[in-house]
């Protein structure tokens, strides 16, 4: 906060320009100061002072070259192309009888604009000598101000200009002048001894002498000036005989500051009722300063109390007031005042503006109050038009909400509207559909963008990049990503991320490899803790679980420091691997690092336990969860594993969790529901995961799970945990069994994908779990019917020959009737030390769960026999 305005004064002949210090050490006093001021009390002087139009501080003053004669132009020219040691002679001899002291005085206000004190010295020092150009008290002044900015070393240059000029003709232009060059340079001691040696040499101070020596007292640190001080120095302008000397606008913005920066609210308050009883109105730095003061304080309601008085007695204060208190409330995250600030605005009579909205607008976002928003908005629209920020705020507090969908929604709204997107714009609604997955609507904004006429930033193709791989279109987002390099636009660190995140979700590790190979060596750029990340997920699902422990080592070597998202991605792979005593490690690792270990944490705990039959440490864990006060999300996750929350309202309870995971993108949804599917699978609630998985359907989560095209009907489960797979491939399994029942017409073949990428050429897939226990319960489930074919290592298929035998097979069954080939029924949980998954021989397919119902045995050897 500047303790300076910079606003206007009243009076129009004073203007000062006061910048902050460029370092500390000008703050102390300089050596040989006083000596100098003792020579210049001995300089006395009287005369007339007169008017002038320029800055006595030297304030760089623009040069509108149109406003210039033809000889002035010229002259700046030869100057500005005048070699060091060039004669400053040569180049006004041609026009030394046509250029007036108004005109060099153009000169001089151009090269103090230009802050070349080099070349006004020395035509300073020309003038000197010459009779027809001698230097008046206005040209001093401005050579003084030009010389005076360049720090302290220069101020003896500042003196001798000063002494320069016979002291019979210093007027108050002229000391201002000087005491301003001190009091840029922190020496707000001289400054008042200046002052002082000036009244004494019987020239009278003007309110921008006052001005500038106040604003050097309030400025002053270490140690600061006592606020009484400068009261001191308010009330000599105050009782001042001069009419030229009253306090204005600038001395109270001065006062003010110097008060805010002292949390004196109580004299913020006496200086407001003073201007406004001397009929001076408070500007936008007034009152930004009074709000700091109070909120300093910790005292804002009086804020509000002061505009209401001054709304009362007709002197209602700027919107951009109201503005600064409201967002002094929102700092605090006090949202009721902040509104109340609004009520009141519109009750003082001042028009709420469109950033007192998106104030509020911010604010209700980042509590996550979103139906606030909406109702705000609305409010808003009937009485501002929304600007093009109000819908990036909007944007961004709904992409960061989970609302991506209503994010496009309102982009829509906006070009409806006639509201000019920025780049800025399409970059926030681009990120909201690279998190929700959102490839069609990022394509049409990308579009939008070339339309414009605009050229798309790496977050722009960052959020294209990641909605299409949360979709599985790994060669578009691939292309997509070399189109940003092909049209100039630099892929950032966040851009490779983001594209090897798309390949770690599929297992895809090859494919990551490569990515941060291509970044590390060709883009010059060093991996991070978010590329570490994707490694090692990429890794665990692509089933290289010991690479996936080197890459966290790795990343513990180069000096990141790892996060919960670490943490879970190196349990992730210990879990796979089913290593009881490093998983647990890693757990108590991760509940020493949070509060309390997220959901997914908790599923892998859960799943690697009743893999193992540790179904002891699962209900432990599970009650664990359930008695957990601190999140509601856990308790209910629980109760539903356990078969609580089946029916009715709650059901609902669990739809209400699985939005909320919804809202946290695509990203965190699919590890989610993964580990979610997962335990469920393996703790045998087959039903509820298919409830589980319809619901993540919905959701637009693994677009790519099902298909029934003419030629094919398939199911994608190669982003999938095992467990996730298995329910989708029952899934599957079942819709299939009715569409042989229902004579449709067959395809050429049926196929599970359970691999993609360059693995799919690999023969060593079939040994990687999921394409491993896919494999073994397609055919436990149906026999020989799938199978791998030659041409494809990461797919399992059913020839049109096999689908026919079991159309067969199901038009002539016989017996009881079934819903398909894989009963989705939820079993009774397993008592502690039952074996079922590490009996002998081992199932590790789940398959086998709990004792098998009668009706599913007659089901499954009348479907082999007839397939066999």
């Amino acid at each position: 906060m500047a303790l300076v305005s910079t606003t206007a004064v009243v009076s129009p002949s004073y203007h000062y320009d006061l910048l902050l210090p460029k370092a500390r050490s000008w703050c102390r006093p300089r050596s040989g100061g006083g000596a100098r001021l003792a020579v210049l009390a001995r300089a006395g002087a009287t005369g007339a002072a007169r008017a002038w139009i320029g800055s006595p501080s030297g304030a760089a003053v623009a040069v509108d070259p149109g406003g210039l004669s033809y000889e002035v132009e010229s002259l700046i020219d030869r100057l500005s192309n005048l070699p060091p040691r060039g004669s400053i002679a040569r180049c006004l001899e041609t026009a030394r009888h046509r250029l007036t002291l108004q005109d060099f005085d153009a000169v001089y206000r151009e090269f103090s604009r230009r802050g070349d004190w080099q070349r006004s010295l020395r035509l300073f020092k020309y003038m000197q000598r010459q009779s027809w150009c001698r230097p008046d008290e206005h040209i001093h002044a401005i050579v003084v101000g030009v010389v005076g900015r360049q720090g302290p070393a220069l101020l003896d240059k500042c003196l001798e200009v000063f002494h320069d000029l016979p002291f019979e003709s210093r007027t108050a232009l002229s000391y201002t002048s000087l005491i301003a060059a001190y009091a840029r340079n922190a020496l707000h001691e001289e400054a008042r001894e200046l002052l002082d040696q000036m009244k004494a040499a019987g020239v009278a101070p003007t309110g921008a002498t006052y001005n500038t020596v106040l604003a050097a007292c309030a400025r002053a640190i270490d140690p600061s000036i006592p606020f009484d001080v400068l009261l001191g120095l308010f009330a000599e302008m105050r009782h001042d005989p001069s009419p030229s000397v009253r306090p204005d606008l600038t001395t109270y913005n001065t006062l003010l500051a110097a008060a805010a920066l002292r949390f004196l609210s109580d004299q913020s308050e006496m200086l407001l009722r003073t201007m406004l009883e001397a009929g001076i109105s408070p500007d936008p730095a007034s009152y930004r300063h009074i709000v700091d003061a109070f909120a300093s304080a910790g005292n804002l309601s009086r804020v509000a109390e002061l505009f209401a008085e001054m709304a009362a007695t007709g002197h209602t204060p700027y919107p951009s007031a109201y503005l600064g208190l409201m967002e002094a409330h929102t700092r605090v995250g006090a949202t009721a005042e902040a509104v109340a600030v609004l009520r009141q605005m519109q009750a003082d009579g001042c028009a709420p503006t469109a950033a007192a909205y998106r104030v509020l607008l911010d604010l209700y976002g980042r509590q996550g109050r979103f139906d606030g928003v909406r109702e705000l908005f609305r409010e808003m629209r009937t009485s501002v038009p929304p600007d093009t920020a109000t819908y990036n705020v909007l944007f961004r507090v709904f992409g960061d909400g989970g609302f991506f969908k209503e994010v496009v929604e309102l982009f829509h709204g906006m070009l409806r509207a006639g509201v000019k997107p920025d780049i800025d714009t399409c970059e926030n609604v681009m990120v909201a559909c690279g998190r929700g997955g959102l490839h069609e609507d990022a394509r049409e904004v990308l579009d939008y963008i070339t339309r414009e006429g605009m050229v798309p930033t790496a977050k722009a193709y960052t959020g294209l990049v990641e909605a299409l791989g949360h979709v599985a279109m790994y060669e578009e987002a691939y292309v997509a990503f070399n189109m940003m390099t092909e049209i100039g636009s630099l892929p950032t660190i966040e851009t490779y991320n983001s594209l090897a995140n798309v390949f770690a979700k599929g297992g895809l590790f090859q494919e990551a490899e490569a990515i941060f190979s291509r970044m590390t060596n060709n883009a010059g750029i060093q991996k991070d803790k978010d590329s570490f990340d994707a490694l090692i997920e990429a890794y665990c699902q692509g089933a290289q679980l010991d690479d996936a422990v080197k890459a966290y080592m790795e990343m513990r070597k180069s000096r990141f420091n790892p996060d919960e998202r670490s943490l879970e991605g190196v349990l992730n792979a210990y879990c796979i691997a089913g290593v009881i005593d490093e998983s647990k490690e890693q757990f108590e690792e991760l509940q020493s690092m949070v509060t309390i270990p997220s959901i997914i944490a908790y599923c892998m705990m859960l799943s690697l336990y009743a893999r193992n039959d540790r179904w002891t440490d699962a209900y432990d864990l599970l009650e664990e969860m359930k008695t957990n006060r601190a999140s509601s999300t856990h308790q209910v996750i629980a109760s539903m594993i356990k078969g609580e929350y089946d029916h009715g309202s709650n059901w609902q309870m669990v739809e209400y969790v699985l939005d909320s995971s919804n809202l946290e993108g695509c990203d965190y949804s699919l590890r989610f529901f993964n580990v979610l599917l997962d335990v469920l699978w393996w703790f045998g609630q087959k039903g509820r995961a298919a409830r589980v998985l319809n619901q993540a359907l919905k959701y637009g989560l693994f677009p790519e799970l099902f298909c029934d095209a003419k030629l094919v009907w398939s199911t994608d489960v190669h982003r999938m945990s095992v467990g996730g797979a298995l329910v989708a491939v029952s899934v599957w399994l079942n819709k299939l069994y009715d569409q042989l029942k229902g004579d449709e017409d067959l395809p050429q073949l049926a196929s599970v994908v359970v691999l993609r990428g360059q693995m799919e050429k690999s023969t060593i897939t079939r040994g990687l779990p999921i394409a491993k226990v896919v494999y073994s319960f397609l055919n436990d489930t149906l026999s020989s019917s799938f199978h791998y074919p030659k041409w494809n290592k990461g797919r399992i298929i059913c020839l049109k020959s096999q689908l026919k035998k079991l159309q067969s097979a199901i038009g002539s069954s016989t017996g009881a009737a079934i819903s398909g080939f894989v009963p989705m029924t939820d079993s009774h949980l397993p008592s502690p030390g039952s074996k079922i998954y590490t009996r002998e021989p081992q199932v590790d397919n789940g398959a086998a769960h709990l004792t098998v119902e009668t009706l599913i045995e007659e089901k499954q050897s009348v479907l082999l026999a007839l397939s066999s």
